[in-house]
């Protein structure tokens, strides 16, 4: 029959379905479709250009091959590393590898055994694995209980033996002890509850009860405390604050009912919910006191299961014994905290002047300026390094620009800069931010003799700027817009993500003086239309700026410079064109890319940044959009050219 299939499992593992009129094709294939088990020659891949990419999942039990809660997925392109998840909540990730060392991938290479190899391409990225020996069989699985192995099948023993494990220990997978539950890697038993009120529980109630109340049952918080657990490795998933001391982190917990645990290092550490795992293990070097919060519910019907009374006297001396540790506990906290009673703090550090002067060694190292205020870099008495900004007097009262500097405080988003701490004594204003130390991007794309960034960096710091754009205008709870969006105002962490900075000086100071400062900052070429005419003042105008910041990013030229030449030499006036007469706009790129360029993503962000800078704020799109666009989830339609470039050009290009 022309229509039949035909079907081989081949001797390395892959089951393959062929039609039969074309044997050398294939129609389907188990590879392209493992369950938990990933076999050498079959590829791991991600697919640039479906996003698409393998995934292993557990099975639900030994016994049942249903689909279970872990799985391990592959990187993103251009490198290759595996990701362990619960769910969705990764665990453990294996080294990140670009296929250098060949053979030998770090996190799963056994030397002589197994050898890895590495391809990334511009259609997907990929690798494999096989064995030293080509008749040894060997096999990667992720089990039902969280842990991925690699086994290699023993003739002489006729059993499959484990080359490695990941991760090493239990305790690291979450949740393998339950919610709440702590896991002693070197004691038995191997899991315990958190909670350290229950103890006099049997285990087994004790991890059935870890639970907390809920949030909604936080009433009485005044009456909340916290249980020590000394010698732990804290948790992940934490949110941190910088405070002054650990009275201040025990307040900032316990003025949130979410709230269930926090650890004081060098900044405040907070879990705002109970899918803590904490881990107890006699080798670790990186052990701190663990705070587990305790409801003032919890407390008294425990106190009441405790005064029952009971036939057996040892069973009676332990619980009067753990009453006794307890007590000690919450003595020790109420010690340490010296309030028992919660009341609202805030999140961010208070510095005294005389603090910020010393840790800036009296402003001596200026690293940045603008029309209304200067940065210094600084230090912690940590060694933390910080960026301090001396804001000039905004003639705001104290109380405003704290209540400002609040709402500012509570952003935090990957692609924007955290404020740590403020400053307000008489008139002196300051905030204080962690320091970036690749500095602006201003300084990596226009600066001599700085290194050039490749496309895909900045692709990637394109598309962050957006996404941190896209979070201050329509995910915080008080919406900012920026109005002053431009290469001096985007950091680059060490990883050269982008963090936007000087967020919010536009509310904190005010509209009018933001304008003040906007227009003095020399920063003509990234001004919307309205903002020039005085117009109402809305997110786009941040829209208008990114594009302009945008075409900057592509050409590697400022737009400043631009407008005081050739108004035809105008890049987005030349993209624009370009685009609306079908040309191409590879030329227009930065010339120290040498055009490699990836030329879909050019076309998506030469469209994006003509769409942003249209006369009209209606016609641009929003941050949201932007972001969808670049990462090419939405099409874009061909941008019209804006009005005013037509105006400026004359006629003649107002016919082109």
């Amino acid at each position: 029959m022309p229509n039949s299939t035909s079907a081989v499992l081949l001797d390395n593992g892959n089951f393959i379905l062929r039609k039969t009129s074309d044997v050398s094709s294939v129609a389907w294939q188990s590879f392209d479709h493992p369950t938990d088990t990933w076999l050498p020659v079959a590829k791991f891949v991600y697919s640039s250009h479906t996003s698409k990419r393998t995934v292993l999942v557990a099975w639900r039990d030994l016994d049942d091959p249903a689909p279970g809660k872990f799985s391990v997925i592959s990187g993103a392109e251009g490198r290759f590393q595996l990701t362990l998840l619960n769910r969705s909540e990764a665990y453990w990730h294996s080294s990140d590898w670009t296929g250098n060392d060949y053979g030998h991938q770090p996190s799963l290479t056994v030397d002589n055994v197994i050898n890895f190899t590495f391809v990334s391409n511009e259609n997907e990225t990929y690798s494999k694995y096989s064995s030293v020996t080509p008749y040894n069989l060997s096999r990667i699985v992720l089990e039902p209980t969280g842990l991925l192995k690699q086994l290699v099948w023993a003739k002489h023993m006729q059993e499959w033996k484990v080359l490695w494990v990941h991760p090493t220990q239990k305790c690291e997978i979450y949740p393998f002890c339950g919610a709440s539950s702590n896991c002693n890697q070197s004691d038995a038993p191997l899991c315990d509850c958190a909670l350290g009120h229950l103890d006099h529980l049997k285990l087994e109630d004790r991890l059935g009860r870890c639970k907390r109340r809920s949030v909604s049952e936080c009433s009485d918080d005044r009456k909340d405390n916290f249980f020590l657990m000394p010698n732990t490795r804290l948790p992940k998933n934490s949110d941190s604050f910088m405070v002054e001391n650990i009275k201040a982190c025990c307040l900032l917990c316990l003025s949130n009912c979410s709230c269930s645990a926090y650890a004081y290092t060098a900044n405040c550490q907070i879990w705002t919910d109970e899918k803590f795992l904490v881990q107890r293990l006699a080798d670790d070097g990186n052990l701190r006191d663990f705070y587990v919060r305790i409801a003032a519910s919890d407390l008294k019907e425990e106190r009441k299961k405790k005064r029952k009374p009971s036939s057996n006297f040892i069973t009676a001396a332990v619980v009067v014994s753990v009453v006794f540790l307890v007590v000690l506990s919450v003595l020790h906290v109420i010690i340490r905290t010296r309030r028992s009673a919660c009341a609202a703090v805030d999140h961010l550090m208070r510095f005294e002047y005389r603090v910020l002067k010393k840790a800036t060694k009296n402003f001596s190292e200026k690293i940045g300026e603008g029309g209304f205020s200067s940065v210094f870099r600084g230090a912690l008495p940590d060694s933390t390094p910080i960026a301090v900004k001396k804001l000039a007097n905004p003639n705001r009262s104290n109380k405003q620009f704290l209540a400002e500097v609040r709402t500012i405080g509570t952003i935090q988003h990957v692609n924007v800069v955290r404020l740590r701490g403020f400053c307000a004594e008489e008139s002196k204003r300051f905030l204080v931010y962690e320091y970036l130390a690749n500095g602006s991007l201003a300084a990596h794309l226009f600066q001599k003799g700085s290194n050039t960034l490749d496309w895909k960096t900045r692709y990637h710091i394109a598309i962050g700027i957006a996404k941190g754009l896209e979070y201050l205008h329509e995910r915080c709870r008080d919406r900012i817009i920026h109005c002053d969006i431009k290469p001096e105002n985007i950091l680059l962490d060490s990883e050269l993500a982008p963090q936007i900075a000087d967020f919010g000086l536009a509310k904190l100071m005010g509209r009018d003086v933001s304008h003040v400062i906007t227009t003095m900052r020399g920063t003509r070429g990234y001004l919307a239309p309205e903002w020039i005419s005085g117009g109402a003042i809305t997110s786009k105008v941040d829209v208008f700026s990114y594009g302009k910041l945008l075409f900057e990013i592509i050409s590697g030229k400022r737009n400043i410079e631009e407008l005081n030449s050739d108004m035809r030499d105008y890049l987005p006036l030349q993209v624009a064109n370009s685009i609306a007469k079908g040309e191409e706009v590879l030329p227009l790129v930065d010339r120290s890319l040498k055009g490699l360029v990836e030329t879909e993503e050019l076309c998506r962000a030469c469209k994006v940044a003509c769409w942003c800078i249209q006369d009209s704020e209606k016609d641009r799109p929003t941050m949201s959009q932007v972001v969808q666009i670049l990462e090419g989830v939405m099409a874009v339609e061909k941008p019209p050219i804006p009005r005013i470039f037509l105006q400026l050009v004359g006629s003649d290009e107002r016919e082109a």
